[in-house]
């Protein structure tokens, strides 16, 4: 018996602009992980990208009541019963932005056990790029979530970049990151951390060059 339903993916952004680059991230990573996922099996795969801007409101009355108005709701819902989850958020002092963490707040510590995720952020800088390690990684260890190996900053700079010698461009890192993604939405072992054997699609990327993707200043 075939499966029927659709995968889900949803899409996080906590950016506050528009047109925003943490949304166009948030977007480019759940294309490249659909992407991955129509090549990998049959079932059809659904995206949806919520904006957290548009929920700013209801997400501070929700805090102060304690009552979450329907399109909250329903967006804390999608999150939480997607097969796989993208979080975006644009840095703000050296951490993910207060829309963003107020958001993952609302979200009981076990609603996301077990569930995939890829982190990602925005800066002017690449120097902020450790804030997926020191801040969102953490944030959502605490959740129970798995997140994925390959986190995913996009500094001003790297908008049409396709990387050097020693480090990926950003397109290569957002294809990784959804590949990755999809991998464990299939139930591979990807993003577990334990050992497997390469695959021939698997990318060997020397120590050197992880320490470069670090973008150290």
């Amino acid at each position: 018996m075939f499966a029927t339903e659709p995968l889900r993916i949803v899409a996080v952004s906590a950016g506050l602009s528009r047109p925003s680059s943490t949304r166009l991230l948030a977007e480019r990573l759940a294309g490249a992980a659909r992407e991955r996922l129509m090549a990998d099996q049959d079932r059809t795969v659904e995206v949806r990208v919520i904006d957290l801007r548009d929920l700013a409101v209801d997400i501070a009355n929700h805090l102060v009541t304690g009552f979450p108005p329907s399109t909250l709701d329903e967006a804390i819902k999608e999150v939480t019963e997607a097969d796989g989850l993208i979080a975006v958020s644009p840095v703000f002092t050296a951490s993910y932005s207060g829309l963003f963490k107020s958001f993952f707040d609302l979200i009981d510590n076990t609603a996301l056990t077990g569930k995939p995720v890829v982190i990602a952020a925005t800066g002017g800088t690449a120097r902020h790029s450790l804030v997926l390690e020191h801040a969102m990684r953490p944030l959502f260890a605490y959740l129970r979530a798995t997140v994925v190996p390959t986190s995913v900053y996009a500094a001003s700079e790297d908008w049409g970049s396709s990387g050097d010698e020693y480090t990926d461009g950003l397109p290569s890192r957002i294809r990784r990151a959804g590949g990755e993604l999809a991998t464990m939405i299939t139930g591979g072992r990807a993003a577990s951390g334990a050992s497997r054997a390469l695959g021939l699609d698997d990318e060997v990327v020397p120590f050197e060059q992880q320490l470069a993707d670090l973008r150290l200043d």
